[in-house]
């Protein structure tokens, strides 16, 4: 199993160039169980993840090519086997967002529950009740969701708590739906107002993508499209942060500015200087900062998904800040990771209480999740001597060629197997 190996003390310079968003790619992907002629993605990232439900979607039926320039095409003519089984679904939870879409073109799906999640329950009971809604016929069977419906009806449906996978699912599903979808209470999150994107390229009717009420105009076919994934903005919050850590300067080119209003202000508020363009983000830092209280909540407040990244920029900042997570449990596991190179943190229920240190130290620690182990790659950057990160196939998930990036940027780091 991969470790990573990272000599500490560097400062960061340079370019990088940020990768599609995986958040937004897996439902883009899924929108081509809608329709029957060929849709072609760019700036699909190579990710684990994305591998995974490319294999999902292959199993399924739909022909998939990919291009030596992250152009992915995928045609869904024929979709012979209309149920994601317990062994794809297992390793990726965002497998679940391919029920609305095969329900809604065919009729039928059948799609494992989902097992545990390393960070929280993250159930899928509003997919099911939202389908139900617009007159599906759901039953749980076997560890399988099975849904039948001779044609999904719009309807009004209010989610009692802010889902992305479920608004995706849901608006996927009405795309094809007869009559008018209102869904409320919708995740405003960017990634969904990139599927919204997507699907009216491919002849959707949806208004409202970005606000929470989305309203979606079912119409009886959808029809093929080129479309380009959007920048991933939890990437490019990482890097930025790294900067900061390091007393470096970083440019992230190829991004978009506008998805990341809450994270640029807490970089600005721990110190950093921060310059905005049409599509890049650069940052200097001396890295002396400032301790930054950060509270998640969903978009466009500060994203769960930066949780970790800003409890490690904590641990070496001046000061204490507290750290609040409220949309995941068990979101914490990297503590006890940076706690064994040195951090000062102290957890109460959803809280965490970090006093900044001189230094840290290099140790050989464990990535628990996808997030956690880029918050433990960032305190390897700043920790003294040597640090090693153990089970990266986490970070493999969410982040391309990261080692590769950091390294052009002058960080020591380097993959051992």
């Amino acid at each position: 199993m991969d470790s990573l190996l990272i000599h500490g003390g560097n400062p960061l310079a340079g370019d990088v160039r940020i990768s599609g968003a995986k958040n937004a790619a897996l439902p883009i992907l899924t929108a081509s169980l809608l329709t029957a002629e060929p849709l072609k993605l760019g700036n699909v990232p190579h990710l684990k993840d994305i591998s995974t439900m490319l294999a999902l979607l292959g199993h399924m039926g739909v022909r998939v090519t990919l291009d030596d320039r992250n152009q992915v095409t995928l045609s869904g003519e024929s979709i012979p086997h209309k149920e994601a089984p317990y062994e794809m679904v297992k390793t990726m939870r965002a497998a679940i967002l391919v029920l609305g879409p095969t329900l809604a073109r065919f009729g039928e799906a059948r799609v494992s529950l989902p097992g545990g999640c390393a960070i929280g329950s993250r159930p899928v009971d509003l997919h099911i009740k939202g389908l139900q809604a617009m007159g599906a016929d759901i039953a749980i069977e076997h560890g399988y969701i099975h849904a039948r419906c001779k044609r999904l009806k719009g309807a009004r449906i209010m989610m009692d708590v802010v889902t992305v996978t479920g608004t995706e699912n849901l608006m996927m599903a009405a795309a094809l739906a007869e009559g008018t979808t209102v869904l409320e209470n919708a995740a405003r999150e960017p990634e969904v107002v990139d599927l919204a994107r997507c699907l009216i390229a491919m002849g959707a009717k949806i208004e409202g993508a970005g606000s929470d009420v989305i309203t979606v105009h079912g119409v009886d076919r959808l029809h093929g499209a080129d479309y380009s994934v959007m920048a991933d903005r939890i990437e490019t919050g990482t890097f930025l942060v790294a900067a900061a850590m390091t007393g470096g300067r970083v440019r992230t080119t190829h991004t978009q500015p506008d998805t990341l209003d809450a994270v640029i202000a807490k970089l600005r508020e721990a110190g950093a200087r921060v310059s905005v363009g049409d599509d890049w983000i650069e940052i200097e830092s001396d890295g002396k900062l400032q301790a930054v209280d950060v509270r998640t909540a969903p978009h466009p407040a500060f994203p769960t998904d930066m949780q970790a990244q800003f409890m490690a920029l904590n641990t070496v900042a001046e000061g204490a800040a507290s750290v609040t997570e409220t949309i995941f449990e068990n979101r914490f596991m990297h503590v006890q990771e940076l706690r064994r190179l040195g951090a000062n943190i102290e957890v109460s229920g959803h809280t965490a209480l970090v006093r900044g240190v001189p230094r840290l130290d290099g140790a050989t620690v464990m990535a628990t999740d996808l997030r956690a182990s880029a918050c433990l790659v960032l305190a390897g950057l700043v920790a003294a001597g040597e640090t090693t990160i153990e089970r990266i196939y986490h970070l493999d998930r969410g982040y391309e060629r990261i080692e590769e990036k950091l390294t052009q940027l002058g960080a020591r780091i380097k993959r051992v197997h």
